[in-house]
């Protein structure tokens, strides 16, 4: 299906009360990287998963980067306003409610963004190894989204204290962040997965 703006994969919930993903997938994935992931996380969510349209070195990512952690602002900025314009024309076209993010890497840098500049867009966020996207984000108003934030310990891409300073970030413009930082490197882990699954089972429970 490729109709919309986005290369993508969407597969309709199997269960009622789950929330919809939107799957952002790190650099060098596509659309069909984070499916198991999704399934893994919320088994019944409808799962849209979208294939990022910039092409570093022939591998797909969301958004041009100058150098390792040094992000053009410009193009996460249009990215961010693409994906946006995407969430909405899929919303309408298979009729599901405001997703909730689950990006790794280069996917969570944008779905961090999308929040910070177009808040709308989303229900909340899983963030995996997630960086500050914006050096001078926009204000914005996430009015007690919930987001998980999950970082590795030992990451060589992602300092601790932009992590924090994320987090921080995300928090200062009104959302319930659970930041966790685990044994880990870049990769995500098992830890991952049950963390994820644990919190995106509270956030259904509180929808409820």
């Amino acid at each position: 299906m490729t109709e919309l703006a986005f290369i993508h994969r969407y597969e309709p919930a199997t269960g009622a009360g789950s929330p919809p993903l939107l799957l952002l997938h790190g650099t060098g994935g596509d659309e069909n990287d984070l499916l198991g992931l999704g399934k893994m996380i919320s088994p019944g969510s409808a799962l849209l998963s979208p294939r990022g349209r910039v092409l570093e070195h022939g591998m797909p990512r969301f958004f041009r980067r100058l150098a390792e952690g040094v992000f053009d602002e410009d193009d996460v900025r249009r990215r961010a306003a693409e994906l946006g314009d995407f969430v909405t024309e899929a919303r309408q076209q298979y009729g599901i409610a405001a997703p909730v993010a689950v990006g790794f890497s280069n996917g969570a840098n944008i779905a961090a963004a999308l929040l910070l500049l177009k808040p709308d867009a989303l229900a909340g966020a899983i963030l995996l190894r997630a960086m500050v996207p914006l050096s001078d984000p926009p204000k914005a108003e996430l009015g007690g989204k919930p987001i998980l934030l999950l970082s590795g310990q030992a990451d060589p891409i992602v300092p601790a204290s932009n992590s924090a300073k994320l987090a921080a970030l995300l928090s200062d413009a009104g959302a319930h962040v659970d930041h966790k930082v685990l044994p880990a490197g870049h990769q995500l882990s098992q830890a991952d997965v049950t963390l994820a699954r644990g919190w995106i089972g509270k956030v259904e429970a509180k929808a409820a």
